[in-house]
């Protein structure tokens, strides 16, 4: 978006402000330039507009502008005036290697309060379709039925519309998304009043998240006149209902505003979204389709790839969405609760970061109905690889949120079975020592068989309890482990609800440290204890702790040295779920979003190449999940947005990423 300097009917200053624009656009390899609302001569000229010098003037520099531009290789539109027959249009002229490919007028002529339109121009929407014009020294297409179609790039397509068009109704880009726009241009001149920047963003955002498509706005820049209005060169580009970059607005010199539009995302967006198509088939017009080259941009990214989508880098948004995320799942489970006659809570309390998410979720819920928290039971389980700090900070927790707390070991259950099994950590032992012991020293028995044989008996204790109390059992595995397959079938995995099934373990941690932070005063006897409590919490160590701690007590088994860290497979998985992204495309973000440092290129195909096999692998768990409420865009439910047959082969993937080269 180009915000040049503007001068009031002074046409040689204005082209030469126009084209300087142009060619930096061309020298940073931009694909598409838009220009201000009538720019070559300035908005407020008023009745100027019906002196014919002023529209001869207009069109020679608009010759003069094809003529210095033959082989700069932006798709540019600029505003002027346009005489056609007896009528005068407000018209976005679409040039390119100095040709002019299309003219748009404006369809909606606002006269009212400061705007008198009408006096000049005539309405768009009187010009026939396939109408032609001839403009300097060219026939060209003429009307609102013209979209501007990359022939390089078929996904890129250009809608235009002026000012006030977008402040109606039913815009005209309504049609040209539903003809297959993916990029609409807004040329604008719109005067400032306080608040309307808010207002024009409001309105850009909307029009880009409900057509999935970007948004380009231009507001008319310094130098218009001030004799009734003022101007702030506003100018921005929004994507899917977010703003990717914007001016700086009241600037006095010459700015041009750019970013890399996702259009691969985009088209994604319409193909996973039904109603889109049933939408634009019945608002679909006939369009002229007139074809440019966009040419393929050079040298770094121009868009910012966060390196945690999850997160909004925002402090204050990030709490609102800790605040909407923790309450989603709090009167989602006391909407549970209630609906199944207000059973007690059974919860599996390890010490970790997601039982005690579900632990604090728990209690919320049961504020919510008015119920006491010792209605809530929480179980510590210890078994061969729990530590001294998990099993306090579980007991601290379950007393300063007024819980019930109970200790069930599951360790000479576990030495016993896998006694009875033959498993060779415990054959010919008589005690859990023994057991630990020939674990410690032999490591390769501490296998599949023992880890899991753990997590099976803790859910059958829960579920044991469950009947005892006349109890429901609260899972705790978050959006992350979904993903991964990181729980043991018929252990972890079931539940009778997972509060935690739609945040990942990214986000977990934020959740956590503002309850800590916005309601843990308000929460306990001892608000600072409880506070204090989460934050050891935070700081430990992710484990499953199902293996022997060394001799120190120090945690054996750490989570993201097995399977990878859980930022690089959160952003995996948002980008393989979110967007359907390709393997190459995922990889290629990574690099920018994680940069060399901490993770190498090695490094990210080797945590890739894990994620899609056990993404892969693990579906039949998520076949069979509990119920458990969605709270973001991305989630995982077979009943819900992710539906994937067991079985798929994995091998295409995994070859993509291998064969992949930066």
């Amino acid at each position: 978006m180009a915000v040049p300097e503007v001068r009031v009917a002074d046409f040689d200053a204005n082209l030469e402000h126009t084209l300087a624009l142009l060619e930096q656009a061309h020298d940073q390899g931009d694909a598409l330039v838009v220009f201000p609302e009538l720019g070559l001569c300035g908005y407020t000229v008023r009745d100027l507009l019906l002196d014919h010098h002023l529209l001869e003037s207009c069109e020679d520099a608009l010759r003069d502008l094809l003529d210095a531009s033959p082989d700069t290789a932006p798709l540019a539109v600029v505003g002027m005036p346009v005489r056609v027959g007896g009528g005068i249009y407000n018209c976005g002229v679409a040039i390119h290697r100095g040709r002019v490919l299309g003219v748009v007028p404006k369809a909606y002529l606002p006269t009212y309060r400061e705007f008198e339109e009408a006096r000049w121009f005539r309405p768009g929407t009187d010009v026939p379709p396939g109408s032609m014009i001839s403009i300097a020294d060219q026939t060209v297409p003429f009307g609102l039925d013209l979209l501007l179609e990359a022939e390089d790039d078929p996904d890129l397509v250009i809608g235009l519309e002026i000012c006030e068009d977008y402040w109606v109704h039913v815009p005209p880009s309504v049609y040209q998304v539903s003809a297959g726009a993916t990029v609409i241009a807004n040329l604008s001149a719109s005067n400032f009043t306080v608040g309307k920047a808010e207002l024009r963003r409001l309105l850009a955002r909307s029009a880009s998240d409900r057509g999935k498509c970007a948004y380009l706005y231009v507001a008319a820049g310094p130098g218009e006149s001030s004799t009734d209005l003022a101007f702030d060169a506003d100018a921005f580009i929004c994507e899917n209902g977010r703003v990717l970059a914007e001016s700086t607005r009241f600037a006095r010199t010459d700015q041009l505003v750019t970013a890399d539009v996702d259009i691969e995302q985009l088209v994604r967006e319409r193909a996973s979204t039904n109603t889109f198509g049933d939408c634009s088939r019945e608002n679909r017009k006939p369009f002229r389709r007139i074809p440019f080259r966009a040419g393929v941009a050079e040298g770094p990214l121009r868009r910012e790839v966060a390196a945690h989508p999850f997160l909004p880098s925002d402090p204050q948004t990030l709490a609102t969405r800790c605040w909407e995320i923790f309450e989603i799942q709090s009167n989602a489970l006391a909407t549970r609760i209630k609906a199944i006659g207000e059973p007690k809570l059974i919860l599996g309390l390890s010490g970790g970061l997601d039982s005690s998410m579900a632990a604090l979720v728990c209690a919320a819920a049961l504020d919510l109905l008015d119920r006491p928290r010792s209605d809530l039971l929480c179980v510590t389980m210890p078994g061969l690889g729990t530590t001294a700090g998990t099993r306090t900070n579980a007991e601290v927790l379950a007393a300063q949120l007024g819980a019930r707390f109970e200790e069930v070991g599951v360790s000479e259950a576990s030495q016993l079975l896998l006694r009875s099994v033959g498993h060779g950590s415990a054959e010919g032992t008589t005690t859990v020592e023994e057991l630990l012991e020939r674990v410690r020293k032999d490591p390769s028995l501490g296998d599949v068989t023992l880890e899991n044989v753990q997590a099976r008996l803790r859910t059958l204790v829960l579920m044991t309890l469950a009947n005892k109390e006349r109890g429901f059992v609260v899972g705790t595995g978050d959006l992350s482990e979904k993903a991964l397959g990181w729980s043991t079938y018929a252990g972890d995995h079931i539940a009778m609800y997972d509060v935690n099934a739609g945040v990942p373990k990214t986000l977990i941690r934020f959740v956590i440290r503002w309850v800590a932070n916005e309601r843990a005063k308000t929460w306990s006897e001892d608000g600072d204890a409880l506070r204090e409590v989460l934050f050891e919490i935070l700081d430990t160590p992710i484990s499953p702790e199902l293996l022997p701690a060394d001799e120190s007590g120090r945690i054996a088994q750490l989570t993201e040295s097995a399977i990878g860290p859980y930022e690089l497979h959160d952003f995996f998985l948002y980008y393989v779920v979110r967007q359907g992204a390709r393997p190459g495309r995922v990889l290629d973000l990574a690099r920018v979003a994680f940069g060399e440092v901490p993770y190498s290129l090695d490094e990210l195909k080797k945590w890739l190449t894990v994620f899609y096999r056990r993404f892969f692998q693990n579906q039949f768990k998520r076949s069979c999940t509990a119920d458990g409420p969605k709270v973001g865009m991305v989630a995982l439910s077979p009943r819900g947005d992710w539906r994937m047959p067991s079985d798929a082969n994995v091998a295409s993937w995994i070859e993509a990423v291998a064969s992949y080269e930066a």
